[in-house]
């Protein structure tokens, strides 16, 4: 059984640092939970974290063993935003809005989710599991880059990538396009200065 990996097949996980590229993203069905508030000390974000990741696993296996179709658990993603677009910056993530997302594949279906939920219920019964939702997310043309190093100082990366948008032509529009994170380093093994982090921004 060959092991599918769309990180490595779709472009829009791909970038490289201080490189700027506009992509054409996809139409992606994601888990996502949404919440409120600075992820580095939020509880409501972790207890999101603590429902993506068995659900995302428990549907990985299932597709296995039922579809015989295997793949690599994608990373973990963000969307934030404000109310006050003008508001919205690194340095204060107080009153952020968040939805915290991993992609799935395009042949997971809602009943294999809907499965998926009453197994993690049945065996860890996560606190965000029941506003956890499998959902299309149609993001189309967006602006991005790698960021690399910790992320209490992504501003400046944020700001060129802002800047790169308007360059183009293009305009920020707060009310449904929003900031996007996807994490490819894991923080508690690796090193803030190392981390990877694709920051994209719709446009």
């Amino acid at each position: 059984m060959k092991k599918l990996d769309l990180k490595k097949t779709l472009v829009w996980y791909s970038a490289k640092p201080g490189i700027f590229q506009t992509v054409s993203v996809l139409p992606c069905q994601y888990l996502m939970v949404d919440g409120k508030g600075d992820p580095n000390t939020s509880k409501e974000y972790v207890a999101a974290i603590e429902a993506l990741y068995p659900l995302a696993y428990t549907l990985k296996f299932m597709a296995k063993k039922e579809l015989e179709k295997d793949y690599g658990v994608l990373p973990l993603e963000g969307l934030w935003w404000m109310e006050d677009m003008s508001r919205f910056t690194a340095e204060d993530k107080t009153d952020w809005l968040w939805t915290a997302m991993i992609m799935q594949p395009d042949f997971i279906t809602r009943e294999m989710f809907d499965r998926a939920v009453d197994l993690v219920a049945a065996k860890k019964k996560p606190e965000a599991l029941a506003k956890t939702r499998l959902e299309t997310y149609d993001e189309g043309r967006s602006a991005q880059t790698l960021y690399v190093g910790p992320y209490s100082d992504e501003g400046p990366t944020i700001q060129a990538l802002h800047a790169y948008i308007k360059e183009q032509g293009g305009a920020l529009d707060g009310t449904n396009k929003h900031h996007h994170e996807i994490y490819l380093g894991d923080p508690r093994r690796t090193k803030p200065e190392k981390l990877k982090t694709i920051i994209r921004q719709p446009y």
